[in-house]
This record gives structure tokens, C-alpha cells and sequence, in this order.
């Protein structure tokens, strides 16, 4: 794999940093609007959206058939403080067999944030998902999580290079 646990560790730093404070556009640090390069960048953010969003929608159908081709091949996954590699072994060896257990996913509150540089996109979420197991002796599970990204523009085609996601259990107020 090419990027060290470390690197992701940094990404991650520097993806809330830019969640916390978006840079400005070079429209607003200019004072110039540029129709095409604004053109550009809505389609490239709306191509990144729905990207994220294919992902998040096949993990609530509980489907993930079609999601490699979200991922570039040398794809880098991180979850809960884990290396989980590409995402065809992430796929194979985490996703794929948690789903043979669970009997719905669903996602709640979720927000997204995206900031396109280039051929990059690093994309920040928020949501809640709530959990339930085939098993009905097993208690549901609902979490608060976080996901950051990084997407990359490969001969016109937005897919994740960089997939990170973490989350803790909800804090019930009393």
C-alpha cells in the first residue's frame, strides 16, 4: 500500500482542520467570478457528490455489488484506527461479511462537505447510523460517525483514493 498509517493520520488532521474553516473560493480571494472555471468546479462537485452518495446508498441497501468501481484499485481504507488496505480487501475480508449478520443499515442526520482542488476532493461527513441484526437476540446498534475522504480525478472519473471512517457510541443526554 502506498500511504503509511501515519499519512492517514495526517490526512484526517488536515480534513477536520478544513471542515472547521473552508478556504475561500479563488472567485472570493479575487473578487472575480470565472464562468468557466465555476462551471467546472459544479459539475466536478456534483460528480463527487454522487460518487459519496452511491456508497452511502449501497451500504444502506445493503448491496455493496457495484461499489469497487467507486474505488480506485490502489484505494487506501481506514476505519475505527484500523489499516484495512484496498478496498477489494476491505470488500472481501470486512463490508462484505458484516453484511451476512446485519439485517438493515440505516443512516440518519447525514452531512456532507466537499472542497475540490484540481483533480482532488476532500469530502468530510457526519451522520448517526442505526444498526440491526438478523439475529433479533442481538440488540441494535446506533452510533455517531464521521467519514473524511479523499477523491482523485483519473481521465475524467471522480472515485475515492482515500476512505477513513470512525464512530463512538451516541451520547444520550439524562
Amino acid at each position: 500500500m502506498r500511504y503509511s498509517t501515519f499519512a492517514g493520520f495526517a490526512l484526517a488532521a488536515v480534513l477536520a482542520g478544513c471542515a472547521q474553516t473552508p478556504a475561500p473560493s479563488h472567485a472570493a480571494t479575487t473578487g472575480q467570478a470565472h464562468g468557466a472555471d465555476h462551471a467546472q468546479s459544479a459539475s466536478d462537485e456534483a460528480q463527487v457528490r454522487a460518487v459519496v452518495t452511491a456508497y452511502k446508498d449501497a451500504i444502506v441497501r445493503m448491496d455493496v455489488s457495484q461499489t469497487p468501481a467507486l474505488f480506485w484499485e490502489d484505494s487506501a481504507i481506514f476505519e475505527n484506527g484500523g489499516v484495512e488496505g484496498t478496498f477489494a480487501y476491505y470488500l472481501e475480508h470486512h463490508l462484505g461479511p458484516e453484511f451476512d449478520i446485519l439485517s438493515s443499515f440505516e443512516f440518519r442526520d447525514h452531512q456532507i462537505t466537499i472542497e475540490i482542488d484540481g483533480d482532488t476532493a476532500f469530502v468530510s461527513e457526519t451522520y448517526t447510523y442505526h444498526i440491526t441484526f438478523a439475529d433479533p437476540a442481538r440488540e441494535p446498534i446506533e452510533r455517531r460517525g464521521v467519514a473524511t475522504s479523499v477523491l482523485r480525478k483519473r481521465n475524467g472519473e471522480w472515485r475515492f483514493d482515500i476512505y477513513h471512517s470512525s464512530s463512538r457510541p451516541l451520547r444520550r443526554a439524562t
